[in-house]
This record gives C-alpha cells, sequence and structure tokens, in this order.
C-alpha cells in the first residue's frame, strides 16, 4: 500500500452533521474490520472532535481513508481538514481522554492545510484489505445513505446503555473479585500467624533440645573421666599383687627351693600363666586410660623407619612360633624418615604384628611401608581367617572380639588403643578385610608429623 485509499469523503458545516460524522464513523470502522469496541471509540472521537473544530473553525472536511499503520498493518486513518485555519496551527480536544480512544491523534501539514488526524489500526483477524476489497467497501459507502440525528441519537444510547452495563458487570466482578481477595488475604494471616506460632514453639523446642544436648554431652564426658579414672585406680590397685603372684610363682618353681611334685608343678605354671595375662590386662587397661585421659603426649623426633622396622624384626622373630606363619618385615624405601614418637609408633606396629601372628595358622605376616606425596602408609597384613565387613568398626571398640577368635585370647583392647595413639600421632588406621581372605590394617601418618 503506497498511500492512503479514500473510502469516503463527507462535509462537516452544521450541528447535524456532527452526527452524520459519528454514524458515518462507525460505519467505514465496521466495514474495513474494527471490533466493535474500537467502532464505539472512533466514533465517539470523532464526534468530539467534529464539534470542537465546527465551534473553532466553522466545519471540516472530512476524509476516511485505509492507510499502513506500525509495523505494515492497515488502519483507519480519518483527516478532519479546518474549514478557517486553526490558531498557531494547533488543536487540542477539549475532552484530554479524547486521545485514549484512537492510536494516534494530532495535527500534521498536508499539502499547505492543517489537518487533524486520528488512526486506529484494524485487527489482524479482520478481512485482508486488498485494492478489490477497498473498491467494494467503497462503492458500498456511497450507495448508504446516512440516518438521522434521531436515529443516530438513539443508536448512541444504545451504547451508551450497553457500555453501562458492561461498567455494572465489571464493577459486580470487581466487588467479587475484592471479596474473594479479602478472604484470601485473611486465609494467608491465619496460615502466616499459624506458621509463626508453629515456628516460635519449634524454636523453644530446640533450645530445650539444646539445652539438653549439653547437659547430656557435660553428663558424658563426666562419666568418661569416672570411667578412665576408675580404669586407672584399679589397674594402678592390682599391679602390685599381680607381679607379687608372679614371683611368688616364679620363687615356688626355683631350683633352689623345696622340689615340687609334678601335679604342683603343673599347677604352679598355671598361677603364673594366669597372673602373667592378669598383668597384661591390667598394663592395657592403664594404657587405654592413660591415653582416654589424653595424658600422653608424643615425643616428637625424627625417625627412622629402616631402622625401627629391622627392632621389629629382630624382636618379633621370636613370637612366630608356628612353622607354618613367616613374618616378612620389608625394608622401607629410602629416605625412610618420618616425624612421629618412635615408642609409641614402636607399640603401634608391635601390636599390630603380635595380632596378626597370634590370629593367623598358616600363610605370612607381613610388614611394610610406601611414602605416597606427603604421607607414609604403614602395612600389618596377614593371611588369616579375616574379618567381616560389617565388624570392621566393632573391632575397634573396648573389649570387643570376634566370634570365634575367643580361643586364641586376647582381651580386645589392644586395637582401640592402638587406634587411639594412631590419632594422637595425627594419623588413622583404618582395616581392609574379608573372610578366608586375611586382613591388612593400614596406618596412614604425615610426614611432617601432626
Amino acid at each position: 500500500m503506497t498511500g492512503p485509499a479514500v473510502l469516503l469523503q463527507m462535509a462537516l458545516r452544521v450541528e447535524q452533521d456532527i452526527f452524520v460524522v459519528r454514524q458515518r464513523g462507525r460505519e467505514v470502522a465496521a466495514a474495513v474490520g474494527l471490533e466493535h469496541q474500537d467502532q464505539v471509540r472512533i466514533a465517539t472521537a470523532l464526534s468530539e472532535v467534529a464539534r470542537d473544530l465546527l465551534h473553532s473553525s466553522n466545519g471540516a472536511d472530512v476524509t476516511f481513508a485505509v492507510a499502513a499503520g506500525p509495523a505494515g498493518r492497515p488502519a483507519l486513518q480519518v483527516d478532519l481538514t479546518p474549514v478557517r485555519p486553526l490558531e498557531d496551527g494547533r488543536y487540542q480536544p477539549q475532552s484530554g481522554a479524547v486521545a485514549r480512544l484512537v492510536d494516534m491523534l494530532g495535527v500534521v501539514q498536508e499539502e499547505g492545510d492543517t489537518v487533524v488526524r486520528m488512526s486506529r489500526r484494524v485487527p489482524a483477524n479482520a478481512q485482508a484489505l486488498t485494492p478489490e476489497r477497498l473498491a467494494e467497501l467503497r462503492e458500498e459507502l456511497g450507495r448508504s445513505a446516512p440516518g438521522s440525528a434521531l436515529d443516530e441519537l438513539a443508536s448512541q444510547n444504545g451504547q451508551l446503555i450497553a457500555a453501562l452495563d458492561e461498567v455494572r458487570s465489571q464493577r459486580d466482578e470487581l466487588a467479587v473479585l475484592n471479596e474473594e481477595l479479602q478472604e484470601t488475604n485473611r486465609g494467608v494471616m491465619a496460615l502466616y500467624n499459624q506458621l509463626t506460632e508453629e515456628l516460635e514453639e519449634t524454636n523453644r523446642g530446640v533450645v530445650a533440645l539444646y539445652a539438653e544436648l549439653d547437659e547430656k554431652s557435660a553428663q558424658l564426658r563426666a562419666a568418661s573421666e569416672s570411667k578412665s579414672r576408675f580404669l586407672a585406680n584399679v589397674s594402678h590397685e592390682l599391679r602390685a599383687p599381680v607381679t607379687a603372684i608372679i614371683g611368688l610363682g616364679r620363687l615356688l618353681a626355683d631350683s633352689a627351693s623345696d622340689p615340687l611334685t609334678a601335679e604342683q608343678a603343673r599347677q604352679v605354671g598355671l598361677i603364673r600363666s594366669s597372673a602373667s595375662d592378669l598383668l597384661g590386662l591390667v598394663n592395657e587397661l592403664l594404657d587405654l586410660a592413660k591415653a582416654e585421659s589424653g595424658r600422653i603426649e608424643p615425643n616428637w623426633a625424627e625417625v627412622d623407619l629402616r631402622a625401627l622396622y629391622g627392632q621389629l624384626r629382630g624382636t618379633l622373630r621370636a613370637l612366630a612360633t608356628r612353622p607354618q606363619v613367616e613374618l616378612v618385615v620389608e625394608e622401607p624405601p629410602t629416605p625412610a624418615l618420618v616425624r612421629s614418637d618412635e615408642v609409641l609408633l614402636a607399640q603401634v606396629l608391635r601390636n599390630l604384628l603380635h595380632n596378626g601372628l597370634k590370629f593367623t595358622e598358616q600363610g605370612e605376616v607381613r610388614l611394610s611401608a610406601e611414602r605416597v606425596g606427603d604421607r607414609w602408609s604403614l602395612s600389618v597384613s596377614d593371611t588369616g581367617v579375616g574379618i567381616p565387613p560389617e565388624l570392621h568398626e566393632r573391632v575397634f571398640e573396648e573389649f570387643y572380639q570376634v566370634p570365634g577368635t575367643t580361643r586364641v585370647g586376647g582381651t580386645g583392647l589392644g586395637l582401640p588403643y592402638a587406634r587411639r595413639l594412631v590419632t594422637i600421632l595425627g594419623g588413622t588406621l583404618e582395616l581392609s578385610s574379608e573372610p578366608g581372605r586375611g586382613s591388612t590394617f593400614t596406618i596412614s601418618l604425615p610426614v611432617g608429623g601432626a
């Protein structure tokens, strides 16, 4: 579309023409496909502008046309060319609401004339305005005769009544929506109050729970300290009489004493063996109590693992009394230095090796070392019966023994004490084992110490 396609032209000269302009504007708007509400809007805007121009400029020439609007969409364009020029070439409608009834309302210069122009976009779903269709509309509008002012007034009143009905309907809908909104607000406030009360109640419960937890923690610490003191005191008190029993048993079995019968010698041997086992238990209880009380202070120094492993190889070889079990102590890779407490570390490794020799009937018990980054991994592995996965953590509990191993002996304190010592040294002690595949205890220690 290169330029506006004129559909209808008419003159505005007398008061009667205002009704005609309004009626023809509504007819043209309906012809090009504007919706009913838009038809009423543009007709109302036309009547307002026509009344202004009739009183201020003795009327105008009115032209209805179809022109290209924004984005190329067609629009109904109405030009009103005043008979007498406007003051200062400007136009301001008496009602400020007129401009809101149309898409565009303003003053343009057209071939030396000042023109008041308004337009309204045609909906996209309207019938296409081809040149043929525009010619048909031009012919139909030319044949139609305008109605009387009374007819237009009646039509306008009907439109006003319809508009009032729509406003009333919207007002009723708005009242319903306001009532629903108020009801919703009341529900939201009730829910908010309920949630606030529940949150406050929950907070009070949490505070009470924390207070109870603090109290239980204090009781637990006190019980742990009491247990450690009890173990230490009892163990210390038992140590002297047990040592005395062992000494008396040794005197009775001494060849310098009065000779014993075979049965007496056997019984004295049983007494000495039981007393030695009891002394071992007492010593382990003392060590465990000392570790739990936090009174073990490591003597930090550079420890040569090669020398330590050599010492363990020599002292524990005598414990490998079963010919079917071989004790293998691998040489650590150099440089084999770690910052630790040599006595405590040797005690842990000796404990693990002793357990391995005690619970392995055939195969080997192996001590090895590997440097991984900034940590040492010290492993004690055996080819014993193995430990089920569900018992891996239980073996580190005090006095716990794996079912089926009680016949070998032991107190169930060695592994818990070993793990506590490793923790004091800044490392970890983990177990990897499966039934029938043996066990591997791995100590991980930082090279530079804790």
